[in-house]
């Protein structure tokens, strides 16, 4: 499983607008994305800064939604959101939802 962090700094009072975009817009997108798996997003008290995590079955899915359609979602956002929105990817090492544990060396 492959993870996409994308991290990004708020306009002020826009955490309700980040939300309301997030479910009307940017999740019904995702979920049309071969391999997709989840999208988990967090604010922080104040509301001035905010990552998602989006869950993938393999790099290749993510880095196809990365050229394809991200360039979509990071137009939503743009009302919400200061500055460029920030990426980091991740090999998913542990996960209790997805039942994912980390190889064990023997």
């Amino acid at each position: 499983m492959f993870a996409r962090r994308v991290s990004m700094h708020l306009k002020l009072n826009s955490a309700a607008e980040l939300t309301q975009r997030l479910e009307k817009e940017i999740i019904p997108l995702l979920r049309k994305q071969k391999g997709f798996q989840d999208e988990i997003t967090f604010v922080a008290p104040g509301g001035r800064e905010a990552f998602g995590i989006s869950l993938w079955e393999r790099a290749e899915n993510a880095e196809a939604y990365n050229r394809g359609t991200y360039p979509e979602v990071t137009k939503i956002l743009a009302g919400v959101v200061e500055g460029t929105p920030q990426v980091e990817t991740y090999e998913v090492s542990n996960s209790t939802f997805h039942k994912i544990a980390a190889a064990v060396a023997t």
